[in-house]
Order: C-alpha cells, then structure tokens, then sequence
C-alpha cells in the first residue's frame, strides 16, 4: 500500500511537472528572426530518437548532403533514448537553450503544438509540400487548423490469415474480409467449421478511435465516450466473446504469438515484426501465411504510429529549422530511410518505389507492400493531452473488467468517464 501511495504521488509529480514545463515552452515568439532569413551563419541543433548507432551513416549522410546545398547552414545531431527525450527537451527550452528540429511522437507533438510550444507549419510550408504527404497522417498533428509537425516514418498493422485454417472452414483466402463485420462472420464460421477461435486482442483504449469513438471533447476538458452508440459496440463485442470468435483474455502481443503459432486462432492483427517471432516459433504455420489489408471498423480508418519532427516556438532560427525538416521528411529522403530501417514513409511518392510495389512472393514482402497500400486510410492514435498515459490505463482497466468480468456495462462506463474527468481536472 505504501508503495502504492509513493508512485501515485511520483506519477502525479511527473504529470504536474509536464503541465508546468509545457506551460512555460509555450506562447511567446520566437528567440530569432520571426520567420525570415536569419542574418550569417546558422547553426541548427537536429534530436533524433534512439537511431545512433545503427542509421549514423545514413544521417551523416543526409546532413552533409544538405550542408553541401545550403551554404551558411550547419547542422548539430543528437539522439536520445526514448524514455529521455521529452523531459530533457522540455527542460532545455524552459532553460533557454532550445534545439531547432525535433523527432517526437504524435502524442507528445500534439500536446506540445496544444501549449503553443511548437511553430505552427503552415506559414512557411506549400500546399505542393502539405499534400506530399497522406492526409490522414499529416492531420494527425493539426489542431484549430495549425499544423504542429511534419510526419516522418510510421506503420501500420496487416491482417495475418492462417490460409489452412480458413480455406478448412470453406473460406476464400483470395477473397479476403475487408471489414471488422466481414472478419467477424468469417471467424464465426471458422469456429462452427474448425472449432478455432478467430482472433485474440488486448483490451486497450484504441479501441475507440477504431470504432469512430472520440475519447475526449473538443476543447480536451471532458470524456466524450459514453454515449448510446458506445454500449451498442460493447455489447457487439461481447456476445462476439460469448461465440468464440475472439478469444476471452487481455491477450499481449507475446501470447498473441503463442495463439497463432500453435494455431489456436486463425487470424492475428499486427504490424511486419509479427513475421520474425512467427518464422522462428512456427516454420510450418509460417508457411501456410498471407498478409492483407487489415479490415477496417465502424470509423473506416486504420491507426499509424508515427514519428514526427517538430520545430520549438522557441528555435532561434524557424525558417531553416523548417527548411531541415521538410529535406529530411521529403519523399526522396523518406525512401531512402524506409529502405535502410525498413519502415514506412508518410510521404505519398515513396510508395511508388519499386521497393514498396515488387514483390518476391514472401511473406515479408507481401507484409511490406499490403502496409504501403494501408497508409491512405492511416490516421495516428493519440490523447492530446499530458496524463494521456493515466487516461489510456483508466479506459483499459474499463474495457477488461466489461470484457473479462462481465462487468455492468453502464456503470462501468459511468466509472471510466468520471475517473477520466478525474484525472484531466488534475
């Protein structure tokens, strides 16, 4: 209990320290030239996220390209573990010492671009620049019409098919499910025909923006999830539990593998990585795999994580930070990098590669080229707001005890929406 009550009070610290510093990076103009031409040489300071050591060539690179055709301009890398950036980043701005271009996740850009602690995109970027990139994506940062970040490399999940299974229970593995309603009456059938169930999933709070739900109002002060339509989906899902069709646990990606490898289920929604742990756990199942496109839910979007790159309101030097950032996450550069990392590029051109269109008929391949063709329909998953973290927890911990415990559904949701307006009062 002790140790309950101390990290309570450590997490709340933390959330009233993000508040603060957000506060205090935010508003105000910028150190520098307001949106011109900064006078003589300009030094920009470029964070990256935990890609030193493995992509360093690839980034000296890319700076002595844009060096050589910039003259004047220097850059100055640094990358950061993860779990470190955005403290330090929010320090350093809060202490005056501000970098210029920033890789963030869509989460935290967005709550940054909500405090003003970020440059609004759209009085230095085109429209030929804007609509380079897939719009669900790039609208992922945008708040009251101001564009908070320039998307960078993302992903997206597929649907994994167990074509053994399927075509056992008389399905068309060609003529796959394009819905969440399709998928769910051919897991229906695979459980009458086969006795598998279909899929196994982890009661998170993503499930709502996959259904069109919207998390919180407007303006982020409220919960906007409790409504009719909600129960009505909760209800959906439940009896789908109650038929087998998707497995009765908060099931982690791990075991998610353990399902589908020991072929307890037929389907599982993942991105790419999913293929190695199969390949390795599972040859013969591994085998017997396709990848397509994941079926979408009632809101007919599917999520992306992306990374983003941001310019802080407080960068002495806005137009060539924003310069940097358009060159790194222009279609050209996208490619490259998708290649050497092997992610996905937010940039509509780079799928036209060959490298995102040929295929050698494995699974990868195929993973990679059905992830490609899902961006038009990606949108990023995010709060908006700093405890989005507590949020998230609140509506999962909702979500199991409906699903695991047969939890009242109107009450539950009662609780889960008070607990949110809770902790965003905070």
């Amino acid at each position: 209990m002790k140790k309950s009550k101390k990290r309570t009070v450590s997490v709340l610290l933390s959330v009233l320290l993000l508040s603060f510093l957000l506060s205090a990076c935010g508003g105000g103009k910028s150190g520098g030239e307001e949106g011109g031409k900064s006078a003589g040489p300009v030094k920009l300071e470029f964070w990256t996220i935990s890609l030193q050591p493995t992509f360093t060539d690839y980034f000296n690179k890319l700076i002595a390209d844009y060096q050589k055709s910039h003259e004047g301009v220097t850059i100055e890398w640094k990358d950061y573990p993860y779990d470190a950036v955005t403290n330090k980043l929010l320090t350093s701005i809060a202490s005056g010492s501000s970098p210029d271009v920033v890789n963030l996740n869509t989460e935290f850009a967005s709550q940054m671009g909500s405090k003003g602690a970020v440059v609004d995109l759209n009085s230095f970027l085109t429209d030929e620049q804007k609509q380079s990139y897939f719009e669900g994506i790039y609208n992922s940062t945008v708040i009251d019409g101001k564009a908070y970040a320039l998307p960078w490399y993302t992903g997206t999940e597929v649907l994994f098919m167990n074509t053994k299974i399927v075509k056992d229970a008389g399905l068309d593995p060609a003529n796959p499910p394009k819905t969440q309603d399709e998928l769910a009456a051919w897991a229906k059938q695979i459980k009458e025909k086969t006795g598998k169930s279909g899929y196994a999933r982890q009661w998170v709070s993503n499930l709502f923006p996959r259904e069109g739900i919207k998390l919180l109002n407007d303006d982020k002060s409220a919960a906007a999830f409790n409504t009719p339509e909600t129960k009505t989906i909760l209800e959906d899902i439940k009896q789908k539990i109650a038929d087998g069709i998707i497995v009765k646990e908060d099931v982690p990606f791990t075991k998610q593998i353990q399902y589908y490898s020991s072929e307890q289920v037929a389907f599982e929604m993942s991105g790419p990585t999913f293929i190695n742990f199969l390949k390795t756990s599972a040859p013969d199942v591994y085998k017997n795999t396709i990848a397509v496109p994941l079926p979408t839910g009632r809101s007919g979007v599917r999520l992306s994580n992306s990374m983003n790159l941001v310019v802080p309101a407080k960068s002495k030097h806005q137009k060539e930070a924003v310069e940097f950032a358009a060159f790194v996450t222009n279609a050209e550069n996208q490619t490259s990098f998708a290649k050497a990392a092997n992610t996905l590029p937010s940039t509509k051109e780079s799928i036209k590669d060959p490298f995102f269109t040929e295929s050698d008929n494995s699974l990868e391949s195929q993973a990679k080229i059905t992830s490609a063709n899902s961006l038009d329909k990606a949108i990023d998953y995010m709060v908006g707001v700093p405890n989005a973290t507590d949020i998230n927890a609140a509506i999962a911990r909702g979500l199991q005890k409906i699903m695991l415990n047969d939890a009242d559904i109107n009450a539950t949701l009662d609780a889960m929406e008070q607990e949110v307006n809770q902790v965003l009062k905070k």
